[in-house]
């Protein structure tokens, strides 16, 4: 088998989630739809925009992508809680002076 730049593709497959929201909320999202259809002449739904609107904040979430970059949780299972947990720990162990041995 030959070895290509480019890897197996990872799953694309679409997931449905369905959230309830506070009424402000959904006030202020057919808000941002609003402002959306203004600035780019073309409506979308509030359903379309909001993938795209989690995407950017995660992106932005620098805490979030430590996190992610130290493998401390990825997401894909409860096992991220637990190297959380252990990373907490160590460092709460780590700062406490009566941890350590005279």
């Amino acid at each position: 088998m030959s070895e290509l730049k480019l890897g197996k593709l990872p799953d694309r497959t679409p997931v449905k989630i369905t959230i309830t929201v506070a009424p402000e909320l959904n006030t202020a999202l057919q808000a941002y739809a609003e402002l959306y259809r203004e600035a780019y002449g073309e409506a979308e739904p509030v359903a379309e925009l909001i993938p795209y609107m989690l995407e950017s904040f995660l992106s932005a979430d620098r805490g979030f992508a430590r996190a992610r970059k130290d493998k401390l949780f990825d997401g894909s299972s409860r096992a991220g809680t637990s190297a959380r947990q252990q990373a907490r720990r160590r460092a709460a162990e780590t700062n406490d002076p009566s941890s350590t041995a005279s």
